[in-house]
């Protein structure tokens, strides 16, 4: 059955974790060279590759004199700027082993989240893919401060496939997959092995924890494989220690837990919109406004807004919520705040009288607006 299902895949993300590659002194340089192996191996098989890897700050804390996790934002960017030349420099070393390139591209949110910017990272990354090389991806920890932040390489590796329009996400981890309760704690606890649509029961089943070596635990995979399969791209979680994981994996063997796509898939633009593009404020609407979004597919109308909240531009990202303050959805507004101050619960035909111009007769169009699940 796995076999059919992954039939279909060309283009992989796989996500390395830092609990996979890394041990106590630092990077663990005989398992990555085992990984590079397995990728270059899934290059001759026809399949093209982006890496989303963690590792520098836990390859570089040691010579900062850490041994846990660094508890400040300086402290973790001071070993990321150490670590992540080594980490680079190990993958590099591994893939020339078999002939293969390394570029390395660094992230930020912020990155991600202004179109123009995603467009210039998913070209660089598609001319790197056009030419067979391996494109190693990691948030760019040395600078990245609290508002611009993934969260962790889950989310990144999430995003990655929207960016690459890849057709498979597969998340490295320490653990085998997603059980149905910690195995850790109750030794007949059963892996899933195939989930069909990650819901509240499924969230549940993760928990949430960290290591000494990462920041995502169980419950941040399964938040990068919910939003993942919702662009209608499958998921497996597997064991990144596991011999010949991808491999196998792609060769159709029940490796790990598998996610399947959801089958109706959000385009890559309203997926940027849902889960890229950090929200700037609030609009909250009227009753009217509220059951055109959710029951008639409309656009939001400036006569529908009647309050305003936070400090935000013409096409940046806001939420879109009833009276009560509910979030019913999350859009891009074709207006700044300034000027919605001005327009809130007039006519559409009375927009140029009171601005002076008119961009557009909607707020927010239902092209550029995504529904909460």
């Amino acid at each position: 059955m796995r076999k059919e299902l992954l039939k279909h895949v060309k283009r992989i993300v796989i996500k390395i974790g830092s609990g996979v590659i890394t041990d106590k002194d630092g990077l663990n340089v005989e398992l990555i060279e085992a990984l590079c192996a397995d990728v270059v191996n899934l290059y001759a098989r026809g399949y093209e590759v982006v890496i989303v890897s963690s590792g520098a700050v836990a390859a570089g804390k040691g010579d900062l004199g850490i041994s846990g996790r660094p508890d400040t934002i300086p402290l973790k960017q001071a070993a990321a700027a150490i670590g992540q030349s080594r980490l680079m420099r190990t993958y590099k070393d591994a893939f020339r082993q078999h002939g293969k390139t390394v570029g390395q591209i660094l992230l930020t949110r912020d990155d991600l989240a202004n179109r123009r910017r995603f467009l210039n990272a998913r070209n660089t990354l598609m001319t790197l893919l056009e030419h067979g090389i391996v494109a190693v991806v990691n948030e760019n920890d040395s600078v990245v401060v609290d508002e611009i932040r993934f969260g962790d390489n889950d989310n990144l590796s999430a995003m990655t496939t929207n960016l690459v329009e890849a057709s498979l996400l597969v998340i490295m981890s320490d653990v085998d997959g997603l059980f149905d309760s910690n195995p850790h704690n109750n030794p007949e606890a059963q892996l899933i092995s195939l989930v069909e649509r990650v819901d509240e029961r499924i969230e549940k089943m993760a928990g949430d924890s960290v290591t000494v070596t990462g920041t995502g635990g169980m419950a941040s995979k399964i938040k990068a494989a919910k939003r993942a399969t919702l662009y209608g791209v499958g998921v497996a979680i597997v064991n990144g220690r596991t011999s010949n994981a991808l491999s196998r994996l792609l060769a159709g063997e029940e490796l790990g837990t598998y996610f399947l796509p959801a089958r109706n898939r959000m385009t890559a633009r309203k997926h940027w919109i849902a889960f890229t593009k950090k929200p700037r404020g609030k609009l909250f609407l009227d009753e009217g406004a509220c059951q055109a979004l959710l029951e008639r597919g409309k656009s939001l109308l400036p006569s529908g807004i009647t309050r305003i909240e936070g400090s935000f531009d013409r096409g940046d990202a806001v939420r879109l919520c009833d009276l009560e303050g509910k979030e019913l959805a999350k859009g891009v507004t074709n207006y700044s705040q300034a000027e919605l101050e001005s327009i809130k619960g007039v006519k559409t035909t009375e927009i140029e009288k009171i601005l002076g111009y008119k961009y557009s007769d909607e707020i927010v169009h239902r092209d550029n607006l995504v529904l909460n699940n």
